[in-house]
């Protein structure tokens, strides 16, 4: 399962990929063309895989579409490397965190005049807003997966306690169950795990940071964000048992070696969970009765505001066949393929195609937790903030029980340096 957390781009990577901007070449014959598709990790099914080529070729007699899996891991280093070169692919796919920076650097082909064709304003805005750049749309929303609280069913039952209906009564159920489970974690909370941190802020009322005119304002430090921020502190100290500079990754482990309680982590861990005992990265599927599940309360009720997960896609600037690429995003875009996301457990790209997840209790989860969720600052130089480490950083010291203002206003002014250099 593919990572929210991403290795970001630099600066220098974004001066390189400038060179991209001004469109691919579209001066070749496109009679007999391959179509290379960039997908990465194993997030998109075999099915969907499967109709796009198909779809295409019976489109296109005598062109062909090939799809390239990439790793998550170095996928940033060979994107700059391959838009901007002479040999590159002509449908990308990239992290949606990612997806200012390359649009900003030039990379993307404009899809300004496809914006009605590949769905308008059926297309998730959060995305949308994530792969446009100086009023132009560069990279469509591929999926999204909002983030859901995974819990043990009979270790909530056996502390007294009921799924909660609000921040608050979610952080007392898991210093319960901490406490009254020695060792385990009431809420697996490793410390350089931000995005779990994000929505205390912002049902606190606040934000990261906020553009004002041409520049940036961080406002971790702010009354609102700082209210946040001592909550997460509270349940890292209290509820979680976790690493205190642990990552975020493999949160099955601890679900199924039973140290884990509870956790919140994006909607598609439950397949992590329910994995074969004899996968590559196994699970424990004889826990899935065991598996309950439900989307982080607000401070007043109602689902949290959280961080959305997922992709963008766009057609590369150095595409050969441009017009050819644009017909494959085209697919990808279509109901059929989304329809097979949604059927898998990941948030459509098109909000009238949310009711594909079913209805049973995840896809119940999902459509509540993705229906308030919520992206990250969308500077083109928010990529360099991740690959900063501020916000780890940060928390990693929360956790340690660190002076929670005087962090915030360090991490307010790293972040401004960036996102305002």
């Amino acid at each position: 399962m593919r990572k929210l957390g991403i290795v970001a781009l630099g600066a220098a990577a974004a001066l390189t990929l400038a060179g991209c901007a001004g469109g691919g070449t579209g001066g070749g014959s496109d009679e007999g063309a391959e179509i290379r598709v960039w997908l990465v990790g194993t997030d998109t099914p075999d099915e969907a895989r499967e109709y796009l080529v198909e779809t295409f070729e019976e489109e296109h007699p005598g062109s062909t579409l090939v799809i390239e899996e990439q790793s998550w891991d170095g996928l940033v280093d060979r994107l700059t490397t391959s838009l901007s070169g002479s040999d590159s692919p002509d449908v990308v796919e990239v992290g949606n965190t990612q997806a200012s920076a390359f649009t900003s650097a030039g990379a993307f082909l404009d899809l300004t005049e496809h914006y009605e064709d590949l769905g308008g304003d059926d297309l998730l805005p959060g995305f949308v807003e994530a792969g446009s750049y100086d009023g132009k749309f560069y990279a469509a929303p591929l999926y999204s997966g909002a983030r859901l609280v995974f819990y043990k069913k009979d270790a909530l039952a056996a502390a007294g306690l009921s799924v909660p209906t609000t921040l608050d009564e979610y952080i007392a159920n898991g210093e319960a169950l901490a406490a009254a489970n020695p060792g385990k974690s009431g809420i697996w909370w490793p410390g350089q795990d931000w995005y779990n941190a994000l929505p205390y802020i912002w049902e606190n009322g606040g934000e990261i940071a906020v553009p004002e005119g041409d520049t940036w304002d961080a406002q971790l430090s702010s009354d609102e964000s700082i209210a946040g921020l001592e909550q997460v502190q509270q349940v890292m100290t209290n509820a979680s048992r976790a690493p205190k500079d642990g990552q975020e990754t493999s949160p099955e482990v601890g679900f199924c070696d039973g140290t884990t309680l509870q956790l919140s982590a994006p909607s598609w861990v439950k397949w992590s969970i329910l994995a074969p005992a004899d996968a590559e990265a196994p699970g424990c599927p004889d826990q899935e009765a065991n598996l309950g599940v439900y989307a982080l309360p607000g401070k007043d009720g109602g689902a949290a505001q959280v961080f959305a997960g997922g992709s963008n896609i766009g057609v590369s600037a150095k595409s050969k066949h441009p017009e050819l690429a644009v017909d494959a995003l085209k697919i990808i875009l279509s109901d059929e393929f989304q329809t097979i996301y949604g059927k898998g457990g990941l948030v459509p790209a098109k909000l009238s195609l949310a009711d594909t997840l079913g209805t049973d209790e995840v896809a119940q989860a999902i459509a509540a937790a993705a229906g308030n969720a919520k992206l990250t600052p969308a500077s083109p130089k928010w990529a360099d903030v991740e690959a900063a480490g501020i916000l780890q950083d940060l928390f990693v010291n929360i956790a340690q029980g660190g002076d929670v203002a005087a962090l915030a206003a360090t991490a307010d002014e790293e972040i401004e340096a960036i996102l305002n250099s």
